[in-house]
């Protein structure tokens, strides 16, 4: 089952595919993962942190959530376009030492944040 993703305002955008690991952009575009606990894009570079249905960034700062844990009511899903085929996934960086995660939010924009793992 597609996992939606939304930002701090209860916007969707992104989801996570039914391979439970693939990040779509609502546009098609597959711009990052799941590894473990970890974000990463498919450049390699370690985004964040999902954990509990909550996206951290590098800081720990909350950048977006799936709708059980949105702090704010959610809109609508808009229609999904078809998935892009995906690029082979760059070989990962070493991930960043985990932060203490925290309830303030990150001045990045979900968007923006996951578009920062993105190849094309």
């Amino acid at each position: 089952m597609e996992i939606t993703l939304y930002n701090k305002n209860g916007k969707p955008v992104a989801y996570i595919a039914d391979d439970g690991e693939t990040i779509y952009l609502w546009d098609g575009r597959a711009v990052a993962y799941l590894y473990e606990d970890k974000v990463y894009g498919w450049n390699g570079k370690h985004l964040g942190w999902f954990a509990d249905g909550i996206i951290y960034d590098l800081y720990g700062l909350r950048v977006g959530f799936i709708r059980s844990k949105c702090p704010v009511a959610t809109y609508a899903e808009p229609a999904k376009y078809a998935k892009y085929a995906k690029y082979v996934k760059y070989a990962r960086y070493v991930p960043y030492a985990k932060p203490v995660f925290r309830i303030g939010y990150s001045n990045v924009d979900l968007k923006d944040f996951l578009e920062e793992g993105s190849i094309d």
